[in-house]
């Protein structure tokens, strides 16, 4: 028992340390990052019609099912037994897949289809701001500080900016496009709280991969009941759904893992870099050029100073 109290706490402490919580967090906004241009080659690849919500359900459903999958298989190589949650954990399991994967992604896909590839990830990136503001007012897990807020307001208006067009200064904001995104964004406030809670109770990665397995499943058959269809022609179209099924795996078990062992906070303002990676990333395949203009780069600023401000901050009491 005392070797396997010292191995967990040797992890915590390991966990906690700003460099590797950092460095974790960059490499899954960097994976989150990608995801947003390699959807819509997807969607080219897999012949799925920006209207068409019931393919794109059941596109998010097989992608997620998959992860899953995936999540389970490795977690079980790594541990050398399979892993299976406890009994009292499947409500759990079910409540975090419905909000975290179906009800967020449902919302995300809609709103990704109307929006272009770097509007979508920025204000993808709210979800920073509600994620702290949810745990700190609402569930009382943490104090929000005045620099923690002061780094979430720059963040998030570095959102708020990118949504801002030429010199009219006009603000763009689509109910089925960056509406659904935004309302995405909150959907994973709340399960960034779940996480936190019910990592406690169960392995991260246990939890990941079975979450991510129901809530894929409930996905694919709402795509499928509303007519979805998918249509692969050759291994392209295939190894992107793989690409894309890598992408939650690997980031959302890391992210998981980062929030067992560290304040909702201080590990959600890395959510900021999101747009960072997906802006660079989807002027790059995307061929949305256009749409990198100087207030995007102000945007990036603005969100990187967020997450510097709250970075120096002193531990709060």
């Amino acid at each position: 028992m005392n070797t396997i109290s010292k191995k967990t706490s040797d992890t915590a402490v390991f966990l906690q340390k700003k460099a590797v919580v950092a460095f974790l967090a960059c490499f899954c906004c960097f994976l989150w990052g990608s995801a947003f241009p390699s959807i819509k080659i997807g969607y080219r690849l897999f012949q799925i019609d920006s209207a068409d919500t019931g393919s794109q359900l059941l596109f998010a459903g097989c992608r997620f099912t998959l992860a899953g999958v995936l999540v389970i298989l490795t977690g079980s190589l790594l541990q050398r037994r399979f892993l299976i949650p406890a009994r009292e954990s499947i409500p759990r399991i079910i409540k975090l897949g419905m909000v975290q994967t179906v009800l967020q992604y449902l919302l995300f896909y809609i709103g990704l289809a109307h929006a272009s590839g770097i509007t979508s990830s920025i204000v993808e990136a709210s979800n920073v701001f509600f994620a702290i503001l949810v745990a700190s007012c609402l569930f009382h897990l943490e104090p929000l500080g005045s620099r923690k807020l002061t780094g979430c307001l720059i963040g998030f208006l570095g959102v708020v900016l990118i949504n801002v067009a030429g010199e009219s200064l006009t603000f763009h904001m689509s109910p089925e496009g960056e509406g659904c995104i935004l309302l995405s964004a909150l959907s994973y406030a709340f399960s960034s709280v779940m996480i936190k809670r019910y990592s406690q109770l169960e392995n991260p990665v246990t939890l990941s991969g079975f979450q991510f397995m129901s809530g894929g499943i409930i996905l694919s058959v709402i795509g499928a009941c509303m007519g979805g269809r998918v249509h692969a022609s050759g291994w392209m179209p295939l190894l992107l759904l793989l690409y894309l099924a890598f992408i939650s795996a690997t980031a959302y078990t890391i992210w998981g893992i980062l929030l067992k062992y560290n304040p909702v906070g201080n590990v959600s303002i890395y959510g900021f870099m999101n747009p960072v990676c997906g802006v660079i990333l989807s002027a790059l395949f995307l061929n949305e050029k256009k749409s990198f203009q100087f207030s995007t780069v102000i945007a990036l600023i603005l969100v990187c100073l967020g997450i510097w401000i709250v970075n120096r901050e002193k531990p709060e009491k």
